[in-house]
Parts: C-alpha cells; structure tokens; sequence
C-alpha cells in the first residue's frame, strides 16, 4: 500500500477527539483510557484521558481501534 493510500485510510477512519484503545508494544493487549489527538501520514498520536498528556511515539493504523463498548458484567 502506497503511502497516499494509506494515509488515505487513516484519517477516514478515526478523527482526532475519537476514544480509541491501543495495543502495547511488548504485550500485543489493548489498552482503554485514550482519545486521538492527530492524524499523520504515518497512523496516530493519541491523548492519555488520565492525565491529557499526548504520547510521544506514533501508533500505526493497525495499531489503534476505536474504544469497545464493554458488556455488564451480569450479562
């Protein structure tokens, strides 16, 4: 996938203030608690809600999804 391409399918899937969830790096969990803060040519930044501070590494398209609503635990 070219690079237009790809930048293509970023920003038409999550906009910057999306509540989204990231997978770690050493791990490969998905981790809740974040919202994008900007959209490159290279994936997202995105904005830790705890505190506001925006991370310093990009994340890839693949690696960011938007936040799943979880189910009760009763149900």
């Amino acid at each position: 996938m070219d690079r237009s391409t790809m930048e293509l399918l970023v920003e038409e899937h999550l906009k910057p203030g999306t509540r989204v969830e990231v997978r770690t790096r050493f791990a490969g969990k998905w981790s809740r608690g974040f919202e994008v803060a900007e959209v490159s040519a290279g994936g997202y930044r995105v904005r830790r809600l705890s505190d506001g501070s925006v991370l310093p590494a990009e994340f890839e398209a693949d690696d960011v999804r938007k936040e799943r609503r979880q189910g009760l635990w009763w149900a």
